[in-house]
C-alpha cells in the first residue's frame, strides 16, 4: 500500500541541518516510489512529498536491513579518491542545477565520499553504500559508475 509524507525543508541556518536529518532518516527506513519538490518562495523553504510503500516485514527483509553497508570512516583520501570526488561533486552540482533541487538530494558529501573510496563498479555494488538505495541508483546509478570508469 502506498503512503505519502510530506517534508519542510527550511532553508534558515539553524533549522536546515535538523530538517535533513529528519528527511535522511526517513529516506533510510523507507522504500521510497516517488518524489516530488517544490519551492515555497515566500516562506524560504522546500516542501518535499514522498511516496513510499509500506515496508512489509518478512524474515528475510529483517536480515537485510541489519546488513552493514560501506560508508567512509576515515575522511582521508588518495589523490586519486581526491579526483574522484571532485568529479563526483561536480557531477552532483550540475544534476542539482538541472533538476531545481539542493544538491544534498542528489548524494551528501558522506555518500561521495564513501563512493569515491569504495570504488564500486556495478549497481548493485552501489547498493551497498550506506546512502544509496533502489531509487538513488535507479535515478543516478549510470552516471556515477560512468565517473568512477573516466577517471
Amino acid at each position: 500500500m502506498m503512503k505519502v509524507k510530506v517534508f519542510k525543508i527550511r532553508l534558515q541556518q539553524e533549522f536546515l541541518q535538523d530538517d535533513q536529518h529528519l528527511l535522511d532518516g526517513f529516506l533510510e527506513s523507507h522504500q521510497i516510489v516517488k518524489v516530488e519538490t517544490a519551492f515555497v518562495n515566500d516562506e524560504n523553504y522546500w516542501s518535499v512529498v514522498l511516496y513510499f510503500d509500506e515496508l512489509k516485514m518478512s524474515a528475510n527483509a529483517v536480515k537485510e536491513s541489519k546488513q552493514t553497508k560501506y560508508t567512509c570512516e576515515n575522511d582521508t583520501l588518495s589523490a586519486d579518491e581526491e579526483k574522484i570526488l571532485d568529479a563526483l561533486k561536480e557531477w552532483r552540482s550540475e544534476k542539482a542545477k538541472e533538476q531545481n533541487l539542493p544538491s544534498y538530494f542528489i548524494a551528501t558529501n558522506k555518500e561521495l565520499i564513501s563512493v569515491a573510496k569504495y570504488k564500486p563498479i556495478k549497481k548493485e555494488e552501489l547498493l551497498e553504500i550506506k546512502g544509496f538505495g533502489k531509487h538513488k541508483i535507479e535515478n543516478y546509478g549510470e552516471e556515477i559508475l560512468e565517473i568512477l570508469e573516466s577517471i
